[in-house]
């Protein structure tokens, strides 16, 4: 097991919408990337989507960032795509596996691709998903391969056993990227570095926990004792 950060050989990608937060985590040497999505705007209150992902690059230009599509029409896709590719040469455009109705969004992967556009494929949750994102990737277009591993924890499934099946499906295409995708604890990044993931996405609430990888469990004990001791003392406790 690693005993701090400067061990992992996974590549930490910082998953957030708040952009003085992610210039902050763009500086920090562990982080190799970072990634956004609609949902994490709408809830930093971003409206103007556009105006977001040009501060974001006008700030952060020396590091990988994904901006994802919005459009349900294939046609679409490929269009706002080529808007956003054209954003920054830093940018991966996040490609959903499918759109709203389940159509399967291996044409504009195949567009894409061609066209030399670095791709971040998102919401992948099989095997099978995986296997028709490489089928459709070029073989010379740099891509990440979003698995969501934590949506696959939440169903009660162990998640490592598909990210294997994943890495060897995508030998394949040796230029794309296994992103374990939706981690929900430290712990996560453990076993996505030691099955030999190349990416993991975080949001800060896990990167807070990058400090105690490998802290001492007897030092960890007597602090978590002394935090209840102080709490307790803090609010007059009497029995």
């Amino acid at each position: 097991m690693p005993n701090n950060v400067n061990e992992l050989k996974i590549k930490i990608f910082a998953d957030g919408a708040e952009v003085e937060t992610m210039v902050e985590m763009s500086k920090k040497p562990f982080i190799k990337g970072l990634t956004t999505n609609p949902t994490l705007m709408r809830k930093a209150g971003i409206s103007d989507y556009k105006e977001f992902a040009k501060e974001v690059l006008t700030k952060i230009q020396d590091k990988p960032i994904s901006f994802e599509v919005f459009s349900d029409n294939l046609r679409g896709m490929i269009e706002q795509a080529i808007e956003i590719a054209s954003w920054g040469e830093n940018v991966n455009v996040k490609i959903p596996i499918t759109n709203s109705e389940g159509i399967e969004t291996t044409s504009v992967i195949k567009e894409l691709s061609r066209l030399g556009i670095a791709l971040n494929i998102t919401a992948i949750l099989t095997a099978g998903q995986v296997k028709s994102v490489i089928n459709a990737l070029d073989g010379n277009s740099n891509a990440f391969i979003s698995v969501f591993a934590g949506r696959i924890a939440d169903t009660g499934r162990d998640p490592i056993p598909l990210m294997e099946e994943a890495l060897q499906i995508m030998r394949e295409k040796p230029k794309s990227e296994l992103i374990w995708a939706s981690p929900r604890e430290l712990l996560n990044v453990i076993q996505a570095d030691s099955i030999g993931c190349h990416i993991i996405t975080a949001t800060s609430d896990i990167l807070k926990k990058l400090d105690i990888i490998g802290k001492d469990l007897t030092r960890y004990s007597l602090e978590t004792v002394k935090m209840f001791r102080d709490d307790a003392v803090a609010n007059g406790y009497s029995i």
